[in-house]
């Protein structure tokens, strides 16, 4: 359950959200206008989880906060804990909604989206630069943060041709692994932050995801063509 609270006075406009159900519960607070910062908690059961999502409620509500129940959740920037991870609660309902499988919230296998350092670290790339600017181009991060920040080569797909990739991977694999896994984190981050993907984005996730999969040799895995699959039936902006 999902509800939403707004503290103003003279001084301060504030806001601070709760999401929870099953053992956990997520709390989103800060200035209004503001991503704010995310915290999780879990617990034993889920009688002790309501207990104390209602305490937390009960508590918020003495201090002066006032429920806004027309807040739009549908209509902001998701980030995860610094100090957890990778949460549905803290992700964009878009996202969670869409991407039901455990491979989306993997930190440590190498197919999923934030399971690579890669992965990973583009996420957290991400949301600490749509902190600084809430208008980030999505299609033109993953060069950026390749070039500008790594000082690697960044390698678009202008070709699945298996010959073509096999001739550019025997002189630039590791800029060619780096680019494809970075291109399409950046295109499921961009869901799990903003839950919106561009039609650029998909395009370039889909490309990059199968030639990742030429470059291993091995075909598409079940873990990539489910990423296809459903980047491509997620609905894209106009």
């Amino acid at each position: 359950m999902k509800r939403a609270f707004i503290y103003k006075d003279e001084k301060s406009h504030k806001f601070w959200c709760i999401d929870y159900s099953g053992y956990d519960f997520s709390v989103n607070y800060g200035k209004s206008g503001s991503i704010g910062k995310f915290e999780i908690k879990e617990f034993e059961t889920e009688e002790e989880c309501l207990k104390q999502a209602e305490k937390l409620i009960r508590s918020k509500e003495k201090k002066g906060y006032v429920e806004d129940t027309g807040f739009d959740f549908m209509n902001k920037i998701y980030i995860d804990s610094e100090e957890y991870g990778l949460h549905p609660k803290t992700s964009h309902p878009r996202f969670t909604e869409h991407f039901t499988e455990e491979l989306y919230y993997d930190c440590v296998d190498e197919e999923a989206p934030f399971g690579s350092d890669e992965g990973s670290d583009t996420l957290d790339s991400l949301e600490e630069t749509i902190r600084k600017n809430p208008k980030l181009n999505f299609p033109d991060y993953p060069k950026y943060l390749i070039e500008h920040d790594w000082g690697m080569e960044y390698i678009p797909v202008e070709s699945l041709e298996p010959e073509v990739v096999k001739k550019l991977a025997s002189k630039k694999e590791m800029d060619m692994t780096q680019s494809d896994m970075v291109t399409y984190a950046t295109a499921f981050g961009q869901i799990k932050i903003t839950g919106h993907l561009s039609p650029q984005l998909q395009e370039q996730g889909v490309k990059a995801i199968k030639r990742l999969a030429l470059l291993w040799g091995n075909g598409l895995t079940e873990i990539q063509s489910r990423m296809i699959d459903d980047l491509l039936s997620f609905p894209i902006d106009k």
